[in-house]
């Protein structure tokens, strides 16, 4: 038996819209954690998705850069029905055939050996850095076990991950805070020496702090944290959440910087909107976890490893990377023209089709105008707009949004 929430009929009432009885419930049954756009997505299909009403949207917001193929992609509609005839889930007390090819695929393609797989962002930098603290007490004694990460940083919402992201905003309210972090200054190295002690077991840095703004640093910065780690001995942990599985225009952001990192964090993209996240680790690191010491229930089942694995092959063989990398600096000149007719645009950075558009005034209102003209983009740190498009975007979908960004600044 079903229930819905009646429609608010009545004198004086109009009939609401399905979108409006969508909210409502969803108001009324939900907690309260998210400050929702106040529409309700129904379906998509490649670069756009409609609402409950039936309205189209360009769709560069991409469920948070997890929809990097798009909606509804063919090779991914394919393997969750393949693989849904066959096997779902067993636990990872027994071997699993899809999440040893997974992890087969994603070792050739990185410079990891071993691989972990979880359900999330969050546990995978949660177990990237349970593993850094296993190997340092393995190697070096019980008096390391700390991690610097970077202010203005983002690295999930779990207690020990709100207290790694170097932003006060999220932490305010879940004191007292988990031990064992310190902070530097993003993309400054001088910075990064204060921090790091006898006590330091790894460095955590996102490629690019997504929700920090997409704010970036140098290959000069990068490579120098390299130097630093290897010189202390300590490891280079390396969040990939949201810049892997081609976001930047390569496969993994650290290959714009000429480094090999230690551990990469992954999720968000790699089973096109499927729970997964995964660990990549050099073996002389992941041979410090032992059976007992980490695990998940879920992570890395049937169904999702075989969605990942046909989201990882479609990136590798389609040639979305260089489109990414393509249309990404197409988007990024075409926004700098728009800079020129509009001065409240300060700055138009990224790398890929990861952008971000610094403006001079609050960025929500402009998000809320593109919205209402059918472009999906966010708001981070106030003043900036994100955007995200799919890796799979088309020359002439960029020139709508132009467009349509066109139109926002101008009302």
């Amino acid at each position: 038996m079903t229930t819905s929430t009646p429609s608010r009929t009545g004198a004086g009432l109009p009939m609401a819209t399905p979108n409006q009885d969508i909210i409502a419930r969803t108001r009324q049954y939900v907690m309260n954690t998210y400050n929702r756009l106040p529409i309700a997505l129904v379906r998509g299909k490649g670069s756009y998705a409609w609402d409950a009403d039936g309205k189209r949207y360009l769709d560069f917001f991409c469920g948070l850069a997890v929809n990097n193929l798009g909606h509804s992609h063919p090779r991914i509609l394919y393997a969750i029905a393949k693989q849904s005839k066959t096997l779902l889930h067993v636990s990872n007390i027994f071997y699993n055939d899809r999440q040893s090819e997974l992890a087969e695929l994603l070792v050739r393609h990185s410079f990891g050996d071993k691989a972990f797989f979880c359900n999330s962002g969050a546990e995978a930098n949660e177990g990237a850095v349970k593993l850094a603290r296993k190997y340092a007490k393995k190697h070096f004694g019980p008096e390391r076990f700390e991690v610097v990460t970077m202010k203005n940083s983002f690295h999930g919402r779990t207690l020990a991950m709100i207290t790694a992201t170097g932003q006060e905003k999220y932490q305010k309210g879940f004191e007292p805070l988990m031990p064992g972090f310190r902070y530097a200054e993003f993309g400054n190295i001088e910075s990064l020496k204060a921090q790091v002690t006898g006590a330091t077991c790894a460095v955590m840095i996102e490629p690019i702090q997504g929700e920090g703004g997409v704010r970036m640093a140098s290959a000069d910065y990068f490579k120098a944290v390299r130097d630093l780690c290897n010189e202390k001995k300590i490891l280079l942990i390396l969040d990939e959440v949201q810049t892997g599985m081609g976001r930047t225009g390569k496969l993994f952001a650290y290959e714009h910087f000429g480094i090999v990192p230690d551990v990469v964090t992954l999720a968000k993209a790699l089973a096109s909107g499927l729970p997964v996240g995964a660990i990549l680790a050099r073996d002389f690191v992941a041979e410090a976890f032992e059976p007992g010491d980490h695990a998940s229930t879920f992570g890395g089942n049937a169904l999702v490893a075989a969605v990942a694995k046909a989201t990882l092959e479609t990136i590798l063989q389609d040639g979305l990377l260089e489109n990414a990398s393509e249309r990404g600096a197409e988007f990024s000149r075409k926004l700098q023209k728009l800079r020129k007719d509009y001065p409240t645009i300060q700055e138009v950075r990224g790398l890929g089709l990861m952008i971000a558009v610094d403006l001079d005034q609050p960025a929500k209102p402009v998000v809320l105008k593109c919205l209402e003209k059918g472009l999906l983009i966010n708001a981070v740190q106030d003043k900036t707009l994100r955007i995200l498009p799919p890796l799979t975007v088309k020359k002439k979908e960029i020139a709508e949004a132009i467009e349509i960004l066109r139109e926002a600044l101008k009302a």
